[in-house]
């Protein structure tokens, strides 16, 4: 099995590439990287941050590897910077994914309901073009609602579900509790454990090790399940762990027991 990460490279806090190479590697597949931007940091939570766009570097990269013949079991894309790498990841997954293979976006685009800085409406619609490619999705809640106008999770899902077969709406807050909302045929709810405050890099964690289920052969309800528990657990050593939790998640050492839910479903 075969995985194409596209996203940032942040140097300094566990996000994007420099999670999604080791826990899809992890996994047991070979991770290829596609890197968007280069970073010192990333921008959550530190200030004087480097920043390099990477969008001529990345068709020189494709251009490479096309003659390589290089193609791809899945694709998951993650930050990209502009509407031009939106628009090259769309000629990526033309050019690389086999097949059958599976395309993943998590779109990148918010949080707390706000877009980040550089983002505004017309991104988010040329994204909700890339999520119309794609076979999953996963906008955690603001993303959700900046792409569908909406809070009302169960709405958003409809929504999301016109352009998408499988959308994943994740860590959604609720009167009751925290809930993953998925589409795998009818509309369901997962609900999560979850503990209150801001991680960086949780998402991150969540879109790759999801991912990797997915290559492992795992149905959508119990990739979720699997990956929400891993990220739980993370969470929970972060907390009790991290002073400083802009440098990410403490996600290494509950990357055993993730692995060994994975070959309990194999044994299954």
């Amino acid at each position: 099995m075969r995985v194409l990460a596209v996203n940032d490279i942040s140097c300094v806090g566990k996000c994007s590439l420099t999670v999604a190479l080791p826990v899809l590697s992890a996994c047991g597949v070979t991770c290829d990287i596609l890197p968007t931007a280069l970073l010192s940091t990333h921008t959550g939570g530190f200030t004087g941050y480097t920043f390099l766009s990477l969008d001529e570097e990345m068709k020189k990269i494709a251009d490479h590897w096309q003659t390589l013949g290089l193609q791809y079991d899945l694709i998951y894309s993650g930050y990209l910077g502009s509407r031009a790498q939106i628009a090259f990841v769309k000629d990526i997954r033309r050019r690389f994914l086999k097949k059958d293979g599976i395309f993943v976006v998590d779109p990148v685009l918010g949080d707390n309901f706000t877009f980040y800085k550089g983002f505004d409406d017309a991104f988010a619609a040329e994204m909700l073009s890339l999520c119309a490619e794609a076979d999953y999705i996963l906008p955690n809640e603001t993303e959700s609602y900046l792409l569908t106008g909406t809070r009302d999770f169960s709405a958003a899902l409809a929504k999301l579900g016109e352009i998408c077969p499988h959308p994943v709406i994740t860590g959604a807050k609720s009167e009751n509790g925290y809930y993953i909302y998925y589409r795998d045929g009818d509309d369901k709810r997962l609900a999560i454990p979850c503990v209150e405050g801001s991680f960086h890099g949780a998402g991150d964690v969540f879109a790759s090790a999801f991912c990797g289920c997915l290559m492992r052969g795992l149905p959508p309800e119990r990739a979720l399940d699997i990956t929400a528990q891993f990220c739980y657990r993370a969470i929970l050593r972060t907390q009790k762990e991290v002073q400083d939790r802009k440098y990410g998640l403490n996600y290494e050492r509950e990357i055993y027991p993730f692995l060994g839910a994975l070959e309990a479903e194999a044994t299954r």
